[in-house]
């Protein structure tokens, strides 16, 4: 196994872990999960560049690392419902969009359509995970600039739909024309 495949299953082994303090009653529990998340996030910066660099894209990079990151953000979010800290509908718009444009994605793949993650997406991803992190840390942290977090959560969720659509717009025609 390569270097940035093993960084995509770190990420995916640091889940559970995440999961658990998250779910915890220590005290400072929630600055470990921050670390615990953030060092999760950077994983998935880190492989797609050392795979790039070193000519290690492998397929199973390529169906891993998506995968990995969407395993991240939903448990992270369905914990923080959990906890409180978000409402279940936000929650279900941010997962539903994920499911969409996996959904879409995998279709146009079937086609031979490639369809790279756009700019807005990536922008997406990053603003869900300092969202997730000023959602984790909430008042006891955050204190009066707790509603930062809230913010946070409206821009997501603003950036997901607008990207979604985004995919849709620009590659919804091609998809639907091309024959199987």
């Amino acid at each position: 196994m390569n270097l940035p495949n093993f960084l995509t299953m770190l990420r995916i082994l640091s889940i559970p872990v995440l999961v658990v303090v998250l779910l915890s009653q220590f005290e400072g529990k929630e600055l470990a999960a921050v670390i615990i998340f953030l060092l999760a996030a950077l994983t998935d910066t880190l492989d797609g560049l050392l795979a790039r660099k070193r000519e290690q894209v492998t397929i199973l990079g390529q169906i891993l690392d998506p995968i990995a990151d969407k395993l991240l953000i939903a448990s992270a979010f369905i914990c923080l419902v959990e906890l409180g800290a978000v409402s279940a509908w936000m929650v279900v718009i941010i997962l539903g969009r994920e499911l969409a444009v996996t959904g879409f994605r995998a279709i146009a793949s079937s086609k031979g359509i490639h369809i790279a993650s756009s700019r807005l997406g990536k922008f997406k991803m990053i603003s869900e995970a300092i969202t997730i992190c000023l959602l984790i840390l909430g008042e006891e942290y955050l204190g009066r600039f707790n509603f930062i977090s809230q913010i946070g959560l409206w821009v997501v969720i603003a950036i997901a739909t607008i990207s979604a659509a985004e995919y849709y717009i620009r590659f919804g025609p091609l998809v639907i024309s091309k024959h199987s």
